[in-house]
């Protein structure tokens, strides 16, 4: 799976929102200044080659929706944020969070409950 570019996220945020969409649909959930429908039409087409979105035929219309869910996604990317700018370390990304953006105590007292909850459902494996 590749990267989106910032075009292609914007299209694929509105189809996951709206779970299918024509061209025009998509259009109008986009924000102001709002791009051609030619414009986005492209960038859908080349969503469709890149396997990120399907199509149903309508006549010469199409009605597209993901091929790849959010999560599936996002999972992907923040891997490779956390690969490429964290080391692959989650704990370099919460320390830099934590220093760099005025994480709050409270804060990362919530995020390790968090992940004591996640630890605890883990299945353990035997020694």
């Amino acid at each position: 799976m590749k990267e989106l570019t910032k075009a292609e996220d914007q299209i694929m945020q509105v189809l996951w929102k709206l779970e299918k969409a024509f061209v025009k649909d998509i259009v109008k959930q986009l924000p102001e200044p709002k791009p051609a429908y030619n414009t986005v039409s492209t960038i859908v087409r080349i969503l469709e080659k890149k396997g990120f979105i399907g199509y149903k035929a309508f006549g010469k219309t199409h009605e597209y929706f993901p091929l790849i869910a959010k999560e599936k996604y996002t999972r992907f990317y923040l891997n490779n944020m956390i690969t490429r700018y964290f080391n692959g370390s989650f704990q370099n990304l919460v320390s830099f969070f934590a220093k760099d953006n005025g994480m709050k105590v409270q804060e990362i007292d919530e995020l390790v409950r968090e992940l004591e909850k996640i630890k605890t459902k883990k299945p353990r494996t035997p020694s």
